[in-house]
């Protein structure tokens, strides 16, 4: 195979200079609805990918995403990375835009890891193992969080800790704004 390519999918009007800027509206290079099936690229044909606050606007009905998921799956070769930014499902930046339809976190990117799905029948979890059941297999290598301005400038000046951060993630909404992973397919 020749030159694996790298897509910006939902590019809007960011369009990414050595990428194939694809978006349903604007003036992408590629015109496409990326919940209309199949995607016009073929099986293992890409490197990268990016889908920066996009996958929070996909796959209202839960077949979509799915259908999202596996297609996505079957265009990226092996240890392709997916680059993704969603906005964290707590924040008023996901909240109060009536366009998101679907909250995107690493809890719901997991489920689609076919290591992390055996790991959690063997302990007998509860977790859905989408992995398995739709023969996808996604591993996160990197997070990271933007932190709301008002937790960041906590941060800034020491007046909290990592542990804080994480503890009042858990407890309040607006503490990180964005969530940033990379994903690695593997096959």
């Amino acid at each position: 195979m020749g030159e694996f390519l790298k897509l910006n999918l939902g590019c809007g009007e960011h369009l990414e200079p050595g990428y194939i800027n694809v978006d349903k509206y604007g003036n992408p290079d590629v015109m496409h609805d990326l919940e209309i099936f199949p995607w016009p690229w073929e099986t293992n044909s890409v490197e990268k990918v990016n889908l920066i606050h996009v996958l929070e606007h996909l796959g209202e009905s839960t077949e979509i995403y799915f259908k999202i998921i596996k297609e996505l799956y079957r265009i990226c070769k092996n240890e392709a990375l997916i680059h993704i930014v969603v906005p964290h499902p707590r924040s008023d930046g996901f909240i109060s835009d009536p366009t998101h339809v679907r909250p995107i976190n690493t809890a719901s990117i997991a489920l689609f890891s076919k290591s992390k799905n055996i790991e959690w029948i063997r302990k007998g979890w509860p977790n859905s193992p989408l992995g398995l059941f739709l023969d996808v297999d996604f591993v996160i290598t990197d997070v990271k969080y933007k932190l709301d301005p008002y937790w960041l400038e906590k941060f800034s000046k020491k007046e909290c800790t990592e542990k804080d951060i994480a503890t009042a993630m858990r407890l309040y909404n607006n503490v990180v704004a964005d969530i940033e992973m990379i994903v690695k397919a593997v096959k």
